[in-house]
This record gives C-alpha cells, sequence and structure tokens, in this order.
C-alpha cells in the first residue's frame, strides 16, 4: 500500500499492518478481529482503515446478490419460519399451488468500526455501526392502501440499523451498551453457515438494544466467558427489561475452520455455552374486570462447536466441524425469524375486531376462561461444515437441519375467533445442503438447496422447495 504523503496526519493501511508495528496491541487487534469475523471472516486483518494518530476507523462490509426460486408463494427473500402455503387440497389455495423467483440485493451491509487510543491500565473504547438494506417495508400486494410494490420493495429497500454500540474494555469487566448481537444462545458464535438469509427456521438470530457487562478467564488452554445483560423487552408496556445470562467454555487448542452466516470463514476453538433468558410481560385481559395480566417466562438454550478434524489458519484443507444448538421455553418466539406459529389474538365485540393485547403475537395466548399462558417451544439445529482437500479453504460444503415443535400452541388456537387449525402450526422442519466456492479471495458464489416442512394443528404437511444462487463481494 502506498505511503501517505509527507507530513499528512492521516495514514489509510490495514489492521493487520497496524498490528505488526505495534500500533495496535494484541489485545486492540483480538478485539477488532472478532468484532469484524461475522462479516469479513478471514479478511478481517486485511480491512481498509484511516488512521490519525492512534484513532482509528475500519471500513467492512459484503455486496450481497442473491437470485431465489421456491416451489410455492410462501416466501419472501428472508424466509424466517412462516407457516408454508398449504395446497388447494388441504384447504389452501393458489399460492401452495405456484412457485416464486426473486431477485434482490437487500442483505448487502456495511460498517464501520472505531477505536480510540488505549488508556494506561489496558483500558480500550471501541464502538460499532452496521447497517443494511433489510429495514421494515410495507408488504407487498394489492388492494389495499398500505401495501407497497414489488418494485419498491427490492429496488428501494430501508436502510436499517443492525449493529449500532459501544464497548469498554478493562482488565477487570468488560461494559458493552447498545443494539448487539442476543446473548441468548450466545450469538453469533454458534450460527449456521448457509446460502440463505438469516434467521432461518429453529435458529436463534435476534439483536436489540442492551446494557451488558461480561468477564473473560483466560487459562490456556482453556477460556472461560460469563455474562448478563438487561434487554430490551419483549414489551415495553411491562416495567421490566428482560433479563439473560450464559457462561461459554472454549478450548484453545483445539481448534476447526468454521463460517457464521455466509461470509464470516474463520479459526475457532471448539466450545460449548448455556445461556438462559427471563422476561415478565403484562398484557391486556379481554374479561371483566378490564385489567392487566403478568406472566412470568423463560427459556434456556445450548449451543456447540465442535471441531471433528482440526483446522488452522495455515491448513484449512479437510477440515470438518459440526454445530449444534438446543432450545427449549415459554414466551421466546421474538428470538426467532418469523416464529409465531400463525397465532393471533382473540377476535372479541360486535361487529368483532382483534383484540389489543398489548404485546407482539406469538409470545403469548389466551385459554377459554381468558387466562394467559406463554407459547411453549422447542427447537434443534445442528450442521456440519466440510473444506474440501486442495482447496485451501477455498470451496466447501455445508448441510444443516433444524426442528421446531410447540407443545401448546394448539390449546389457544381456536380461542374466541383466535384463529384456525388450518392456519397454526405446531411444528416445522427445515434442512439445506449447499457448496460455497471462493475463486479470488473478495469474491465468494453459494449454491443452496432447501427444504420447509410445516405440521399445521390439524396435522396437515405444507412443502416449500427452495433453491438459490447467491454471490457476494468482501471488502
Amino acid at each position: 500500500m502506498a505511503p501517505p504523503p509527507s507530513g499528512s496526519p492521516i495514514e489509510l493501511t490495514t489492521l493487520e499492518i497496524l498490528h505488526d508495528k505495534g500500533i495496535l496491541s494484541d489485545a486492540e487487534y483480538k478485539s477488532a478481529i472478532r468484532d469484524l469475523s461475522e462479516t469479513a471472516g478471514t479478511h478481517a486483518p486485511h480491512e481498509g482503515t484511516v488512521v490519525m494518530g492512534k484513532w482509528a476507523t475500519t471500513l467492512y462490509g459484503f455486496v450481497d446478490i442473491d437470485s431465489i426460486w421456491d416451489s410455492t408463494r410462501s416466501l419472501n427473500d428472508l424466509p424466517g419460519a412462516p407457516g408454508i402455503a398449504r395446497p388447494q387440497s388441504a384447504a389452501g389455495g393458489l399460492a401452495g399451488e405456484n412457485s416464486r423467483f426473486q431477485f434482490g440485493a437487500r442483505n448487502s451491509r456495511i460498517g464501520f468500526r472505531m477505536k480510540a487510543p488505549e488508556f494506561g491500565g489496558g483500558v480500550r473504547a471501541s464502538a460499532q455501526l452496521e447497517m443494511d438494506f433489510l429495514g421494515t417495508q410495507l408488504p407487498v400486494g394489492n388492494g389495499q392502501p398500505y401495501f407497497g410494490s414489488e418494485a419498491a420493495y427490492f429496488t428501494n429497500p430501508t436502510f436499517r440499523i443492525r449493529h449500532m454500540n459501544f464497548k469498554l474494555e478493562t482488565p477487570v469487566v468488560d461494559i458493552m451498551m447498545g443494539q448487539y448481537w442476543q446473548l441468548f444462545g450466545w450469538q453469533p458464535l454458534f450460527q449456521p453457515n448457509t446460502v440463505e438469509l438469516q434467521g432461518v427456521p429453529g435458529e436463534l438470530y435476534a439483536r436489540t438494544p442492551q446494557l451488558r457487562i461480561s468477564k473473560t478467564v483466560k487459562a490456556y488452554p482453556i477460556t472461560l466467558e460469563l455474562a448478563i445483560a438487561a434487554v430490551r423487552a419483549v414489551q415495553r408496556d411491562n416495567g421490566f427489561p428482560d433479563g439473560e445470562g450464559g457462561i461459554r467454555l472454549s478450548v484453545d487448542s483445539w481448534t476447526g475452520v468454521q463460517t457464521i452466516g455466509q461470509t464470516g470463514t474463520q479459526i475457532s476453538p471448539l466450545s460449548i455455552a448455556a445461556t438462559g433468558l427471563v422476561r415478565r410481560v403484562s398484557v391486556n385481559s379481554f374479561v371483566a374486570p378490564k385489567t392487566t395480566t403478568e406472566l412470568n417466562v423463560s427459556a434456556l438454550a445450548v449451543d456447540a462447536f465442535v471441531p471433528v478434524v482440526p483446522g488452522t489458519k495455515e491448513n484449512m484443507q479437510n477440515s470438518l466441524s459440526i454445530h449444534g444448538e438446543f432450545t427449549t421455553g415459554y414466551g421466546d418466539a421474538d428470538m426467532f425469524t418469523g416464529q409465531t406459529g400463525g397465532i393471533t389474538f382473540p377476535s372479541v365485540g360486535t361487529p368483532a375486531a382483534t383484540f389489543n393485547a398489548d404485546i407482539d403475537p406469538g409470545i403469548v395466548g389466551y385459554d377459554a376462561g381468558g387466562g394467559l399462558h406463554g407459547i411453549q417451544w422447542t427447537t434443534f439445529l445442528a450442521g456440519l461444515q466440510y473444506y474440501l482437500p486442495g482447496c485451501d479453504g477455498k470451496a466447501w460444503i455445508t448441510g444443516n437441519y433444524s426442528h421446531i415443535q410447540s407443545a401448546n400452541i394448539g390449546d389457544y388456537a381456536a380461542v374466541l375467533g383466535n384463529g384456525t387449525k388450518a392456519s397454526i402450526y405446531k411444528g416445522y422442519d427445515w434442512f439445506d445442503a449447499m457448496v460455497f466456492v471462493r475463486p479470488v479471495a473478495p469474491v465468494l458464489f453459494g449454491l443452496e438447496y432447501a427444504n420447509f416442512n410445516t405440521l399445521y394443528v390439524d396435522q396437515i404437511h405444507a412443502i416449500n422447495h427452495r433453491v438459490q444462487l447467491s454471490g457476494f463481494y468482501v471488502f
């Protein structure tokens, strides 16, 4: 890289060069790489960085172009876990009998990481601003004034906050404030590698504003991490934030190649994490006397990443790793993408109108007597990644499988017009298989087949087949 003009106070360089020159300490360098690895992976050390004195700003991100074919008209480019359209033979309509093709760039991402000079005693301050184009938009459709057009949805997508936070790392504890991954599931360290826009069915995938305090204890080859967080509540009208906590153990001498999301290829240690979520909701009652009903709900997640055949930065080929995630609990549907089960709130009054429960759907349900209950969910997600021999980490194959089930959603499926068994699902199975190829350093291609299988409360299955080809330019 060309040197800056003589006497210029500003330098354009990379994180790796700054570390090699001693401008970034080992701790500062590792912190920066960790923040960027989800998006940039092994490219993170080479990210372009503007330096003024010991202040530095790093630009990173990727351009993502997706082409997607679905066998039904059930899914957007970002699928989540909606109910697949039923065929006409099972009380469905045309959506379950016809295919859909989508072409878009909404998943493209841009981010900035800023750091201040390291203070005395090893105190480090940094901030992260990361955005993409998957923001809330009008639903696509016809016949209603609030519907948007397909052209606007794909060609004029909404720019949104993905991460927006600052971090203060000290020898005692680390403090993070702002929007970042939920601690529940220790995201994103155990997220699957898939061509699809995440989150996929049954995957913990959520970001939110929070205050997090964590502590890392290193005793090579073991690293132990502890964290607690006060998190934006699932319902703002209850007076309490959600609480999350967790513990993560890693074996730093046992490593494998892992790709998080689509582009985050990196070397990761064997690790296992257990996290928990507790929350209180205060929901409007629809039976006399009119009041609010409080309910405490909780959930547990266990995650693991296990290198079966080791891999290192110098030798990625023939590396095989597996990962898994298990969750169970009540009232945690918002931790997943689009996982409401199709349930809504009761219809009451004359003429009938949907009751305002003052909470998002899918978290709680009412019984016939007006009693409030958390919707129960159990999920399982597992996957493997194999990096082909002779390709130096530039080609690999991946497969994933997930299962979702609810033990009680059917109990609230038809309460006071709360929906029918034909629209509410209690089970979901999803799997995919794909190949990734990186022909040159910044460019990545991925080709995937995925299968979405919804089990409705009335025992009807509805299936969607998806084929997706995506291309990425990582910068």
